[in-house]
């Protein structure tokens, strides 16, 4: 799949919340099989992790980033997300491997936010911890990914050197109709607030969600509403025009200015 030229990098994109600005990107993978057409990660990300192919995926996902570093930043994507497995984190070679990468490439390492779950971090806290020391030093933004979803130490959360915690989707998709997720979605921006973190609030899928997780202070959003995953180059297209329509209207702000 790799070696042959099959993957494909994928962009979905961030939002600033108070300005409407483009903010970042994640990068994702896609396989594009020559019988079975366009495969989803769900049905080879499993298999890559428990071979350990996960590695080699990340470090190419990194590379391809790296690649396209000068044109994103030149539309506003400050930042891109690239998740990090438990694989990953397990290996104590990754910080050179990717340091090698960001100057082979000629990109600062602040061009990347590197995102792990917090089951990744609990299967083996101290060699994750070491790793992510070693990448926070370097000066990579470092973000948890899915917070919510799993069972958080709040124990070793405050020891991890991340900059923003990345609220689950299952949490912010219903957050408009249901008053309990509303609550839980409040709890985790204030509580990543008062320790010092930024928030990213995944599964944004309507207007209202939106000016909701403005009214809360919430960092940046991520969802439909705004763009879903797009090839590379569908993604720069999308920018510019993103760029241009907030040019046009002035008030960028606004939810209303999404679509």
């Amino acid at each position: 799949m790799l070696d042959e030229g099959q993957l494909r990098l994928f962009l979905q994109p961030k939002t600033d919340l108070a300005s409407g600005a483009l903010s970042g990107a994640e990068a994702l993978v896609r396989w594009q099989h020559p019988q079975r057409g366009l495969v989803p990660p769900a049905a080879f990300i499993p298999f890559a992790e428990q071979t350990g192919f996960i590695r080699r995926l990340t470090l190419w996902m990194f590379e391809q980033v790296a690649r396209r570093q000068r044109e994103l930043a030149s539309l506003g994507v400050a930042r891109v997300s690239i998740n990090l497995s438990t694989r990953d984190l397990l290996d104590p070679e990754l910080p050179d491997k990717f340091d090698a990468l960001l100057v082979a490439r000629r990109v600062p390492a602040e061009a990347f936010c590197l995102e792990i779950t917090e089951s990744a971090i609990m299967d083996d806290p101290q060699r994750a911890m070491a790793t992510l020391n070693r990448l926070a030093l370097m000066g990579f933004k470092l973000s948890i990914d899915d917070f919510g979803a799993g069972l958080s130490s709040y124990a070793w959360l405050k020891q991890l050197p991340v900059d923003e915690l990345k609220i689950d989707t299952a949490f912010v998709r219903n957050m408009d109709r249901d008053p309990v997720d509303a609550k839980l979605v409040r709890s985790m921006i204030e509580l990543a607030h008062n320790l010092g973190f930024g928030v990213v609030a995944e599964g944004v899928e309507n207007a209202r969600t939106w000016e909701l997780l403005r009214e809360l202070n919430c960092e940046q959003a991520q969802g439909f509403h705004m763009g879903r995953p797009m090839p590379v180059e569908e993604f720069l297209a999308w920018s510019a025009r993103w760029v241009d329509k907030r040019r046009l209207l002035g008030t960028a702000g606004s939810a209303g200015l999404l679509h």
